[in-house]
């Protein structure tokens, strides 16, 4: 349940002299936020937590190529660093979710960064020592840390203020996110893997013996300082999470549903969300992780694809300021939605005739597609969980293990089916899924949501 707020509605800006009166435009601007009467100030902790989720999550692209040259590794044997970390999702909500009911969403937020701070930790020791084991187990921590992470902070967020603007939240906290995104990649990229093409040739090239495991040890070891600071950050934002000002909200609210009564059986949408929800995380982290092993097989070297990660994040930021600004001013959210899985399916076809290299960027741009999926989809299933919404929050982070299937899926495909084949033959479908779970939810939804973009309650 939503507590009470301190009271920031709107006030006069002009004082009873008929001057400029701060203190009120200051509680005037702070209602409009997308929070209403909690101000920016939750917002812009979120969004910060938010930009470290994103940060340790889509090194994950770049961590591919870069076990696949330290520990000389095949594709499948690479593509579990994404399996180790969402496998991670589908393990850890369910006893987070319960520690979350025993401490309170706030405290949990805490928590869960300092679970992340020991994965990262034992993730940069593990690569330093070359132990491939260990440093699957630190992203596995990591995910854990993430799960708790994200069982607080997405119904926090999505509950911070109206349904009609939940998306629109979460379009800012993507923003966060994918800007981590962009950055974390290139940062690796130059930091850790500065000439890794060359690197992977000498290695190659070297017999077995000191040598080449010298040359290993020191493109190991770039891994270790990096690590270390993000550690310590994530210790350092714990802390100011536990101290900061933020307001009390119970992860079992009243969310407004957004059908009618006479719709089907609850249980089966929810279900189905789940699914919709187990099958664009997939997706997501294909377009985004696997993009580099599909750059590859176009014959881009991996001086070019350790970047690729960060287009496909570019293109989803890109994607978060367009729904920021069009939803629900222009389009709702549902409909916004179906819109952005008809633009992922067309993407794919375009990459399955284009010639040269145009599919690699038909991937990359899947991240504009995809952006405004998540931040409509997660508000939508947590609706229609009513009072439920712990529970429903933690199947829908369950169903973020997507992001382990649906990359290991098609990297064992790949020598099949072949690289667009396999990519597509996963990712048609399951835009197609999630387009027709929403054309059904709106189906079933009051004509006053559709005419005005707002659910109501029953």
């Amino acid at each position: 349940m939503v507590q009470d707020g301190p009271d920031l509605s709107p006030r006069p800006v002009s004082s009873p002299a008929g001057g400029f009166n701060g203190r009120s435009w200051v509680a005037s601007l702070a209602a409009r936020s997308p929070a209403g009467a909690y101000g920016w100030r939750p917002i812009l902790i979120m969004a910060t937590l938010f930009f470290s989720i994103g940060f340790v999550t889509w090194l994950n692209g770049p961590l591919i190529t870069f076990v696949q040259v330290a520990f000389n590794l095949d594709d499948v044997s690479a593509f579990l660093v994404p399996v180790c970390f969402y496998l991670a999702y589908f393990i850890f909500p369910l006893p987070a979710t319960a520690l979350t009911r025993r401490i309170g969403l706030r405290r949990g937020l805490s928590i869960a960064l300092v679970v992340m701070a020991a994965g990262t930790a034992l993730f940069g020791e593990c690569v330093n020592a070359r132990w491939y084991a260990g440093a699957l187990a630190g992203l596995t921590v990591i995910g854990a840390g993430l799960s708790l992470l994200q069982i607080t902070i997405n119904p926090y967020v999505s509950l911070l203020g109206g349904h009609d603007r939940a998306a629109q939240r979460i379009a800012i906290m993507g923003v966060a996110n994918k800007f981590a995104g962009i950055v974390a990649p290139a940062l690796f990229a130059v930091i850790v893997m500065p000439n890794v093409g060359g690197v992977a040739a000498d290695i190659a090239r070297t017999p077995p013996g000191p040598s080449r495991d010298a040359m290993l040890a020191a493109f190991t070891h770039a891994v270790h300082a990096p690590y270390a600071a993000m550690a310590a950050v994530l210790l350092l934002l714990a802390v100011f999470t536990a101290r900061a000002r933020l307001p009390d909200i119970a992860m079992e609210t009243t969310a407004p549903r957004t059908r009618d009564r006479g719709a089907a059986a609850q249980p089966g949408w929810l279900a189905t969300g789940a699914l919709a929800m187990f099958l664009y995380v997939g997706v997501e982290v294909m377009a985004g992780d696997a993009i580099g092993l599909y750059g590859r097989s176009f014959g881009l070297s991996l001086d070019v694809t350790k970047y690729l990660t960060a287009l496909t994040l570019a293109a989803m930021m890109a994607g978060y300021l367009a729904g920021m600004v069009l939803v629900p001013r222009v389009v709702d959210q549902e409909r916004y939605m179906l819109l952005s899985c008809v633009g992922g399916i067309l993407l794919c076809l375009v990459a399955m005739v284009a010639p040269g290299v145009v599919p690699v960027f038909c991937v990359a741009l899947l991240g504009f597609a995809n952006a405004m999926i998540l931040p409509a989809l997660f508000p939508i299933v947590l609706a229609e969980g009513g009072p439920e919404g712990g529970r429903t929050t933690s199947f829908l982070v369950m169903a973020y293990s997507g992001g382990a299937v649906l990359p290991q899926v098609f990297v064992h495909l790949v020598p099949v089916l072949g690289t667009t084949p396999s990519f597509m033959a996963l990712a048609v479908p399951s835009y197609v899924f999630i387009g027709g779970w929403i054309v059904a939810l709106r189906a079933g939804m009051r004509r006053p949501a559709l005419a005005t973009g707002r659910s109501e309650a029953p």
